[in-house]
């Protein structure tokens, strides 16, 4: 951020400082107490309302949810639903941008249209759950990713991006003889790194977060992804997990904390690699287009 000259204007730097760490503080402590309290035995947590570093540490609550095949197996679902899914939704959305964005192809309007029209009005649960249904795609994993492969929101913005690209490559390649298809890949794919990490992290955050369509569409619970299985556990007091060793005593209030840091940090980890693209993605396509 660069600094003011004007006393005014350092002033406002030191006011936007401060202001821009309590937004910080009050997002990053309560997951450090997350954090400490799936650490902390159970005795700790009925006492003390909040803390930053426990008393007594413990990893009790990883060895029991370590110990059992049923969040294991939640979690390999969730890596293939958010790998899989991110990777289908990327490539739809970023081929029907850039078919988009072309104004040769015929009924692109139309096609944009009807795009914008799903963003104001929806189907709804009940005949997505239908459709779903008549499709025999209830209870298969590509229920949790077909249903909302592709956000139109973002379609837009990708199309918008892919317009800003300079018509002079593309013209270019003709010459040369290149088809649409090498283009897309040779041309438009390596200029749209940062719009690509925006929305890679945007998706994965999407299909890893998502509990509502596993809800809806998922019975069999040996396919519940790790956000399903932690909404049951923090609406089901007396909940399970299944089979596990006999030796690890099963904790109540840490157990909760413990799923929510395993829970969380895999898509965390993702973000610093995204994070080189990521601010300039996010200006990409809303200015132009």
């Amino acid at each position: 951020m660069k600094s003011h000259n004007t006393p005014m204007g350092r002033v406002f730097d030191v006011f936007n400082h401060i202001i821009l760490a309590l937004i910080a503080l009050a997002m990053i402590v309560p997951f450090l107490y997350v954090i400490a309290g799936s650490f902390a035995t159970e005795a700790e947590l009925a006492r003390r309302p909040f803390f930053i570093f426990p008393e007594t540490f413990t990893t009790g609550a990883y060895q029991y949810i370590f110990s059992t095949p049923t969040f294991i197996r939640s979690i390999g679902v969730s890596i293939w639903v958010t790998v899989v899914g991110t990777i289908v939704s990327l490539s739809l959305t970023l081929m029907m941008g850039y078919a988009l964005s072309k104004s040769r192809l015929l009924g692109k309007n139309v096609i944009i249209y009807l795009v914008i029209f799903t963003i104001i009005f929806q189907g709804g649960m009940i005949p997505t759950y239908l459709l779903v249904r008549d499709l025999g795609l209830l209870n298969s994993l590509w229920a949790l990713i077909l249903p909302i492969a592709m956000n139109p929101m973002w379609l837009i913005i990708v199309i918008s991006f892919f317009r800003s690209l300079p018509n002079e490559l593309e013209e270019s390649a003709k010459i040369d003889g290149a088809s649409d298809i090498k283009i897309f890949l040779s041309i438009a794919l390596p200029l749209s790194k940062p719009i690509i990490a925006t929305f890679t992290l945007f998706y994965a955050v999407q299909y890893w977060g998502d509990y509502f369509n596993a809800l809806l569409y998922i019975s069999d619970n040996a396919k519940y992804p790790v956000m399903l299985l932690l909404q049951n556990i923090m609406t089901m007091a007396d909940m399970r997990f299944g089979e596990v060793d006999a030796l690890v005593e099963q904790p109540d209030q840490s157990l909760k904390l413990a799923v929510i840091v395993v829970a969380t940090l895999p898509i965390m980890f993702v973000y610093p690699f995204l994070q080189k693209h990521f601010a300039k993605g996010m200006l990409l396509g809303s200015v132009k287009g």
